[in-house]
């Protein structure tokens, strides 16, 4: 997982500032490749899985969109190319967006048991990459708020397709939205309580418990794991994230507020 308050050995470019050619044009070669293979993948999925056409057009409408705000957002990047780490970022973004078409939409809603094997099996593939991208940034020394951005916003929305997953698979009840909900929460209260807006320190706990939400939301997809045991783990990882949050969110509003 990328760094969340990475440090550089390059400045960043303003924010005003536009990329350099070759940083744009090796993001849409890179992004390019993801997004068509991940198509290609989508189409054969298909003809595997009860997704219909709609979740593979909305699983890459899906990655599209994510893949533009990536490209809209190169100026933060700070390198002449987009590196192997943000590449491997873009690849578990392909994984996530069938997760959320598979998760969304009630074509594979029926939920058969070979679906959910898959979706456990793209859910692993997720979190296996999870580590490689943030090693291939400080191994290449490329780490950048695009990519500690990339990276979050991605495990985010893995966190919130699972959760989702486990209200409709009857795992646990409305309450489990809120393990996908929170990440959320907590950028809407930035614009409400500013202080929240300052960077957090570098956290183990962070990242340790995001893989343990994964890790726990993936478990929950498994035909086997019913209620009450669903409930329980999925109790258990909510606990666990509010722990998270509140640890950074009283670090946040003790700190001393910065100076114009």
């Amino acid at each position: 997982m990328h760094s969340k308050q990475p440090s550089f050995a390059k400045e960043l470019m303003s924010a005003g500032s536009r990329p350099p050619p070759a940083l744009r044009a090796s993001a849409l070669a890179v992004l390019g490749s993801v997004f068509s293979i991940a198509l290609v993948a989508y189409v054969l999925a298909a003809f595997h899985l009860p997704l219909g056409r709609e979740a593979i057009a909305a699983a890459a409408v899906l990655l599209f969109v994510i893949f533009a705000t990536v490209v809209c957002g190169l100026r933060h990047h700070g390198f002449e190319r987009f590196g192997s780490a943000n590449a491997v970022t873009a690849v578990r973004a392909a994984l996530v967006s069938m997760v959320a078409a598979a998760v969304f939409f009630p074509g594979a809603a029926e939920r058969a048991e070979t679906t959910l094997w898959v979706l456990v099996f793209l859910v692993l593939a997720a979190l296996a990459l999870d580590g490689v991208d943030g090693y291939l940034a400080r191994r290449y020394r490329q780490e950048s708020v695009l990519g500690a951005r990339f990276d979050m916003e991605i495990d985010a929305l893995l966190i919130l397709c699972l959760s989702a997953a486990a209200f409709l698979l009857g795992k646990a009840g409305p309450w489990v939205l809120l393990i996908g909900l929170m990440r959320y929460g907590f950028v809407l209260g930035q614009y409400i309580l500013p202080r929240l807006r300052a960077p957090l320190p570098p956290s183990f706990r962070r990242k340790l418990v995001c893989v343990v939400q994964i890790a726990a939301m993936c478990l929950l997809l498994v035909p086997a794991v019913l209620r009450p045991a669903s409930s329980w783990l999925a109790a258990v990882a909510l606990l666990l994230l509010c722990y998270s949050f509140a640890v950074d969110i009283l670090y946040l509003l003790r700190r001393p507020e910065a100076r114009p």
